[in-house]
């Protein structure tokens, strides 16, 4: 399962910020939301390894994931049966990432709710 500290890169962090300046809402939950898009996209990632996790903001695991933590960890383990620990938040980091994008431009929380 996901380790019980957690962090994201930090380019992800600063779009995480930025949402939540335009939007109000929390850098958890606007994760949640993007790692949720990218699952539905069909997003995989193929080398974990190499996800550079450089961000200032580590959070517990029931701070970032909230009440999907258990839906979360079982979608994490369903697409990579193989990761363990650090990979496998690695993974869930670019999730989050991939899904960000997707999502990081809205300028009101009405435009955002909209296109959910």
């Amino acid at each position: 399962m996901l380790p019980n500290r957690m962090n994201l890169t930090k380019q992800t962090e600063e779009h995480l910020k930025k949402l939540k300046q335009f939007t109000g809402i929390s850098p958890n939950v606007s994760a949640r939301i993007a790692f949720f898009r990218s699952i539905e996209s069909g997003f995989k990632c193929t080398n974990s390894a190499t996800v550079k996790l450089d961000g200032a903001l580590v959070l517990d695991k029931v701070t970032w994931l909230g009440e999907t933590q258990l839906v979360t960890e079982l979608m994490m383990k369903m697409h990579y049966p193989n990761l363990q620990g650090r990979e496998l938040m690695a993974a869930w980091a670019a999730h989050v990432e991939d899904g960000i994008s997707a999502i990081r431009n809205y300028r009101s929380i009405t435009k955002l709710s909209t296109s959910i």
